[in-house]
């Protein structure tokens, strides 16, 4: 995986934080299959790992848990606090967690371990923050998301316009020395064009590339231009994302 700016994928999430909530339906399909894995039991203390604007930390919250919200964008967790949606917030990196007090029964990560570095260094230290027989759950994009907007792109220039996502098998991989499970799901979003498919990305702030990006301004023109590229369906673009669900256990 090539290096990720940290300060920028901070940056591009601390824009979107505002808005968020308008454009996080793959969020919360996400969440809705992620929460179908857990166990049936209650979490006194939950560390929502990349809380965005702090949805899932309410929505924990609200059931009785202590809820620490984590982000790497200062924005978002400003976002959260204003909604009250944690008990404590903490700007972090996944992969840089400082040492927290007594464990929690739930680690919570909901589609924020691909902003980073290495899956296994990020894994590990999620894994770190559990107290004996807690629970992590977490998802993820796999090879293969977003095919519309790259084969529409690439009708216009060859630079890379989605970052590459990791293999399935790399994934698997990374969860296979824990005691766990894992599910691979498709899940299919509809947009009246293309560029109300490309605002979708930028509204939950999904637009930091790794490898960089042209510096050619989207024109009319080239607008124009990908909205025929676009592999439609029914007449509207859509946008296909590989999920990977993961539930690991301590023990």
């Amino acid at each position: 995986m090539a290096s990720v700016d940290k300060q920028a994928v901070a940056a591009a999430f601390g824009r979107a934080a505002a808005h968020y909530h308008q454009h996080d339906e793959l969020q919360r399909l996400s969440a809705a299959h992620l929460l179908t894995q857990l166990p049936s039991q209650a979490f006194a203390r939950v560390l929502d790992a990349g809380c965005g604007p702090g949805s899932y930390s309410r929505y924990w919250r609200d059931k009785g848990s202590h809820v620490t919200a984590l982000d790497l964008s200062d924005e978002m967790l400003q976002h959260a606090r204003a909604q009250q949606s944690a008990d404590r917030y903490l700007q972090a990196d996944i992969e840089d967690i400082p040492p927290l007090e007594n464990g929690f029964e739930l680690v919570w990560s909901n589609l924020a371990v691909q902003w980073c570095s290495d899956i296994r260094v990020a894994l590990d230290s999620l894994y770190r923050q559990l107290s004996p027989g807690g629970v992590l759950a977490f998802t993820t994009l796999t090879a293969g998301s977003l095919p519309e907007l790259n084969q529409a792109w690439q009708a216009i220039d060859n630079h890379p316009h989605a970052n590459r996502f990791l293999a399935e098998k790399t994934l698997r991989d990374a969860v296979g020395h824990y005691r766990h499970h894992a599910t691979v799901t498709t899940h299919t979003l509809d947009f009246p064009d293309a560029l109300s498919a490309m605002r979708s990305l930028k509204g939950i702030g999904a637009t930091h590339l790794h490898q960089g990006r042209s510096n050619q301004t989207l024109t009319r023109g080239r607008l124009q231009q990908l909205q025929l590229a676009w592999p439609s369906q029914g007449g509207e673009c859509p946008l296909t994302y590989h999920l990977f669900t993961g539930v690991i256990v301590r023990d």
